[in-house]
């Protein structure tokens, strides 16, 4: 395209906007990508040179994050979810209705530059699916009829902004609530009595709680923030500099596909969220609060500025809070641009410095060296939601729930093959059976518990329970009944893990491909014997030495289901010792056209053996 000075000062102004800060480059980068439908070569040039950076930085982050891109994309840009609960219910054939009804292919953009069309990770709305995004913002329960609509304000160029309310209309859907959302806080209400109390107090109250982090690690809250507030005296052996400046994020950057607790939570409990967090910075002594909100959730974006501005004229947040001197606290939402892997605290952190989302190498933890290198408490966000609820009820009333080792309750996402889907709520130490009943399963095969990193289990096990000393979970619970095929289900989540790996290390890189790979062989009924015993093998080795927790679970769902259907697998297996995952004389292809050699010696033969 042609570069105008129009569009470079549009460029300055998305700089300028963000301060020039070189932390901000994603949020720059989304502005431009919004404006332009993709960043231009020029734009790199001139954020580079604005942030005073080098370009192949700017060129990285986009490359990274999937809601970034390098080639121009449609004006009105569409993604289907390929979650497997969107693929149950007809995604991939909504898929190329939509190609049919436009006139252009997935992955592409038409020639007009009107729309491009693509898949996408996990939207957040497994419950209200098939689903999709349009422009950023969510689309729901789409079908036929709604596509044909879609199409026609589409070819008439209708701004999304002027389409019809219904197309974006999201429900919480809370089908069974439970200690946190039947008892929401009134506003300003935790923070009230935590300036009463004082801190310290709080502090003992969160400790008696045994609150742990629902984000499925399950770290005590209490004592991460004391090591927070604490500080080290020093990190190898050197003085830290400002070691008095310390920060709190809130992680809801929800990509686990089938997890859309957080969503409900950021949409009619925001102030909830938000006042945790103030009550952790209270306790932390933090100046400055982060809200990473993932891409796919830009839709709560404007609500969740409004709540911030009225927190602010409420004297909740800013400078002296509730009157008390030296309690100054504010919250900055910080978007996300799709990249799984960003779930990972220490990937968040990167990417909030405006970095690709490469999970940091531990210790030092983010507690100790978090954001720009200070000490940092980052909490998912129903666990600031529990800390607001138990600065205010108290940390006693909170440990009477659940069990022994898992204090409280916990928000779950179902979807799949059940008569109600929605959010529910229980005590710690539910069985899995009680949940099935509850939400209208029948003739059910497997549950996924804590989504593809999680675990597959079968009938034998729903006596087991939610909790951290049985079966731990970030919130995701999809239920598939007789109908699916297991292996089906496994090929979803290993092309996904594939897909979502960020490079860094060469198990979770390579690993997750190949192992990609010897699904689909299976799936394609091309597998030996000896490809399950290869395939555990390579399972083990990418679980034991990937780098950070995406690499470490990606092979959950391949060992889960070896384990708990292994019939699954040996019927697909194909009455041959062994056959190749893949054509080597295939492989030469591309060398044969550069050298332009077609001759028998240019070619291999493959055998089994």
């Amino acid at each position: 395209m042609t570069w105008s000075e129009t569009e470079q000062d549009k460029i300055l102004g998305f700089v300028r906007k963000h301060d020039s800060k070189p932390t901000q480059l994603l949020q720059i980068l989304r502005d431009v990508q919004e404006e332009f439908h993709c960043v231009p070569t020029d734009a790199r040039e001139n954020i580079a040179n604005e942030l005073k950076i080098p370009r192949t930085q700017v060129q990285e982050v986009i490359e990274f994050y999937s809601l970034l891109s390098l080639e121009q994309q449609g004006r009105f840009h569409i993604l289907l979810s390929d979650s497997i609960t969107d693929q149950m219910m007809g995604s991939r054939k909504l898929m190329d209705y939509f190609s049919a009804k436009l006139g252009v292919e997935p992955g592409q953009t038409r020639a007009d530059g009107r729309v491009s069309l693509g898949f996408t990770s996990c939207t957040g709305l497994c419950d209200q699916g098939p689903a999709g995004l349009v422009n950023g913002h969510w689309l729901s329960r789409l079908n036929g009829d709604r596509i044909d609509s879609i199409a026609e304000l589409v070819e008439r160029d209708v701004p999304v902004e002027n389409w019809p309310e219904e197309f974006f209309k999201i429900e919480d859907n809370i089908q069974y609530p439970g200690l946190l959302l039947e008892n929401p806080i009134e506003v300003g209400a935790a923070l009230r009595q935590a300036v009463r109390n004082g801190f310290d107090e709080i502090f003992e109250e969160i400790n008696r709680s045994g609150l742990r982090g629902r984000g499925g690690a399950g770290f005590e809250t209490a004592w991460k923030w004391r090591y927070c507030a604490e500080g080290p005296e020093d990190l190898n052996g050197l003085p830290i500099a400002g070691q008095h400046e310390r920060y709190v994020i809130c992680n809801a950057d929800e990509g686990e596909p089938g997890t859309f607790k957080d969503r409900i939570l950021l949409n009619s409990h925001a102030h909830q969220v938000f006042e945790g967090m103030t009550v952790c910075a209270g306790v932390v002594g933090a100046k400055q609060g982060f809200l990473y909100l993932r891409g796919e959730y830009l839709h709560l974006r404007p609500q969740l500025e409004a709540v911030l501005a009225d927190r602010r004229r409420k004297n909740l947040l800013g400078d002296s809070i509730l009157g008390r001197q030296g309690f100054d606290f504010d919250i900055e939402i910080y978007m996300g641009a799709g990249a799984y892997v960003c779930g990972e605290e220490s990937a968040l952190i990167e990417s909030l410095e405006g970095k690709r989302g490469i999970p940091r190498i531990r210790p030092p933890y983010p507690v100790v060296s978090g954001y720009l290198g200070k000490p940092t408490v980052v909490n998912n966000v129903e666990t600031f939601a529990c800390v607001a609820a138990i600065a205010l009820y108290g940390g006693a009333w909170f440990a009477t729930h659940g069990t022994e080792k898992s204090k409280g309750s916990k928000i779950i996402s179902v979807s799949g093959n059940c008569e109600r889907p929605g959010i529910y709520e229980y005590d710690f130490g539910v069985t899995i059976a009680e949940i099935l009943l509850d939400c209208g399963a029948e003739n059910t095969l497997a549950v996924q518990v804590g989504g593809p990193s999680g675990s597959i289990i079968s009938g034998r096990e729903y006596h087991r329970q939610l909790a951290f000393e049985d079966l731990a979970t970030g919130g995701s619970f999809m239920v598939f009944d007789k109908s699916c095929d297991i292996l089906d289900i496994v090929r979803n989540f290993t092309h996904f893990f594939a897909h979502e790996s960020c490079g860094f290390c060469t198990p979770c890189r390579v690993g997750t491909t190949l192992l990609k790979n010897e699904v689909d062989k299976i799936c394609e009924g091309h597998s030996a014997a000896l490809d399950l015993v290869g395939m555990a093998s390579l399972a083990r080795f990418i679980k034991t030495t990937s780098h950070c927790g995406l690499g470490q679970s990606a092979a959950n769902p391949v060992l889960s289901t070896l384990s708990h259907f292994p019939d699954a697998y040996k019927a697909r297996l194909k009455d041959v010792s062994f056959e190749p995952g893949f054509d080597l004389d295939e492989s030469l292809e591309t060398a044969r056209r550069m050298s332009a050699r077609d001759d028998a010696m240019a070619h291999l033969e493959q055998e089994g053996i």
